[in-house]
C-alpha cells in the first residue's frame, strides 16, 4: 500500500513539483507554490467517470453537424459580445473586480433570456435568501429561476441529470469541489478538475454553462490558465472612472472578440449603453473647447463611437521627462511625441506628458495616433482646437498620416453628432471633408479651423 505523499502545485499556472520552488519555471510567478496532500488510490474508492463526447474515430467528412442552437439572453450588449446570443451547448467563463456586476448580469441573464426550458443558479458564495433580496431589488421574476447552493460538483452533477437546465449559472468557480481531488476548493487542480467536468456535461447535455471567475489583484483571471482554454467564451468586466462598465471577449469560438458591451449600474441592475459618445465627450457641443482637447473616432466591433483625447504638457522636474498614460499605451505616446518633435518642430523632450481618454476607456487601435498628436501640439501650444473637428489617421515615424480602415464609419458617427471639419489622410466622394498628408500639413490645417 502507497503511503499518503504531498505535491506543491503552482496557484498561477497549475504546474506541479515535488518539493517547494520560490520562482514557477513554467509562467514566472513569485511564492506561488502551495502543498497539497496526495491521497494514495485505493481500489474500492469510486472515481469520477468524465462523460465521453464521441469514442469513435470516423473520418472529418463524416462527422454530423447539428443545427447550432442560438437565442437571446434578453441583454442586447451581453448578445454583442457573445456574438449575437447565447450558444447551446457553450462553456463560458466571466471575471472581473469584485462588485463589478459579474453575478447581477448573470441573474438579469436568467431571467430575461428567450431560452426555452429550465435555468439554474448555483451559489456558492451567498445563501438562497440573500440571492432572492437581491433579484427582488432587481425586479427579476423569482419563478422562472432555480437556485441550487451546494458546491460539491457530485451534487450539481446530480442536480444537472436530474432537472436537465438549459443554461446554468456558476457562482463561482472557485468554490466547486470535488473529492476526486484531494485539496481544498479554489486550488488550481480543483478547479481545472471542476470545469473540465461540467465544461463536458455541457456538451453532452446541450447546456449553456456560465463560470464566474475571481480576477487577482494584477486583474488577471484566478486560476491555472488552462482554464481559461476549456471553455469556449471568456469574457471580462472592466471598469471606468464614470461608472460605466466594458464587456469585451478576449476569446470566442462562436463570434468575433472585436466586440464591446457598454454598461452602466443603477438602482435596479445594470443597463445597457445605446450611445456610449455621451459618456466619452465631457464638453458640450458648441462650446469652446480647452487647449489640449481633441475628439476622434474609434470602432469597436460593429460599433463606432467618438472619444475626446485629453493632453497636457508641463515643464520636466529636475531635467527628466516623464509620460504619463493609463488608457493609451505609453511606448505608443513617446512614438507620437517623438515624430512631433523631429517633422513638426514641437519640442517635447523637456515636458511632462499627461495623456488620459474622457470616460477612462482604454483604446488600441492606431487610429487615435493623428488626434494624439493634435492634442498634445494644441497643450504645448495653449491653442485650442475647433469644436467641430474629428480626426482619425496612424502616424508613420516619417511624419506620414496613414490611412486608416471603416472611413465611412468614422464619417458617419461623427456627422450623426454635428461635427462638420474631418481631418483624414484620405477622402470620400461627395463629402465635404480635409485631407493631410503629413502631421505638419495636418497641424496647419487644424490650426486654420475656428
Amino acid at each position: 500500500m502507497k503511503k499518503d505523499t504531498v505535491r506543491f502545485v503552482c496557484s498561477e499556472c497549475g504546474r506541479e513539483e515535488s518539493k517547494w520552488l520560490g520562482r514557477c519555471p513554467s509562467c514566472g510567478s513569485w511564492n506561488s507554490f502551495v502543498e497539497e496532500k496526495v491521497i494514495a488510490s485505493s481500489s474500492n474508492k469510486t472515481q469520477q467517470v468524465m462523460p465521453i463526447i464521441d469514442k469513435e474515430i470516423k473520418s472529418l467528412s463524416d462527422v454530423a453537424v447539428d443545427e447550432a442552437t442560438r437565442f437571446d439572453s434578453g441583454i442586447s450588449e451581453l448578445d454583442r459580445v457573445l456574438g449575437g446570443g447565447i450558444m447551446r451547448p457553450s462553456s463560458v467563463l466571466v471575471g472581473g473586480e469584485p462588485g463589478i456586476g459579474k453575478s447581477t448580469i448573470m441573474l438579469q441573464m436568467l431571467s430575461s433570456s428567450a431560452v426555452q426550458g429550465s435555468v439554474l443558479y448555483v451559489s456558492g458564495e451567498e445563501s438562497p435568501s440573500q440571492v432572492k433580496l437581491r433579484a427582488i431589488r432587481l425586479g427579476l421574476d423569482l419563478k422562472s429561476i432555480n437556485i441550487f447552493c451546494d458546491t460539491r460538483l457530485e451534487a450539481l452533477l446530480d442536480v444537472i441529470e436530474k432537472i436537465s437546465p438549459a443554461v446554468v449559472v456558476i457562482d463561482s468557480l472557485q468554490t466547486l469541489s470535488t473529492s476526486t481531488v484531494p485539496s481544498i476548493a479554489g486550488s488550481p487542480n480543483q478547479m481545472r478538475a471542476c470545469c473540465y467536468a461540467l465544461s463536458m456535461v455541457a456538451k453532452t447535455k446541450n447546456i449553456a454553462m456560465f463560470f464566474i471567475g475571481h480576477v487577482t489583484k494584477e486583474g488577471v483571471l484566478a486560476g491555472p490558465k488552462i482554464v481559461e482554454h476549456l471553455v469556449d467564451t471568456v469574457l471580462y468586466f472592466e471598469h471606468a472612472e464614470t461608472g460605466v462598465r466594458f464587456l469585451r471577449a478576449v476569446k470566442n469560438r462562436f463570434g468575433s472578440v472585436d466586440e464591446i458591451g457598454i454598461f452602466r449600474m443603477d438602482s435596479d441592475g445594470l443597463k445597457a449603453v445605446k450611445d456610449p459618445s455621451e459618456f466619452f465627450i465631457s464638453t458640450k457641443r458648441g462650446e469652446e473647447l480647452p487647449a489640449g482637447i481633441a475628439y476622434t473616432a474609434v470602432v469597436e466591433g460593429s460599433r463606432t463611437f467618438l472619444v475626446e483625447i485629453q493632453a497636457l504638457t508641463v515643464p520636466a522636474k529636475s531635467g527628466l521627462s516623464r509620460v504619463y498614460s493609463d488608457r493609451i499605451d505609453v511606448a505608443r505616446i513617446n512614438r507620437i511625441a517623438a515624430i512631433l518633435e523631429r517633422h513638426a518642430g514641437i519640442r517635447l523632450s523637456d515636458q511632462d506628458i499627461y495623456i488620459n481618454v474622457a470616460g477612462g476607456m482604454k483604446i488600441n487601435e492606431v487610429s487615435i495616433e493623428l488626434a494624439v498628436a493634435l492634442a498634445l501640439y494644441s497643450a504645448r501650444n495653449g491653442k485650442p482646437l475647433s469644436s467641430d473637428l474629428v480626426s482619425f489617421g496612424e502616424l508613420s515615424l516619417a511624419g506620414e498620416v496613414r490611412p486608416v480602415s471603416f472611413l465611412e464609419k468614422r464619417v458617419k458617427a461623427s456627422n450623426d453628432l454635428g461635427f462638420i471639419n474631418i481631418l483624414s489622410p484620405t477622402k470620400l466622394p461627395d463629402l465635404k471633408m480635409s485631407t493631410c498628408k503629413n502631421i505638419k500639413q495636418a497641424i496647419m490645417i487644424s490650426s486654420a479651423l475656428k
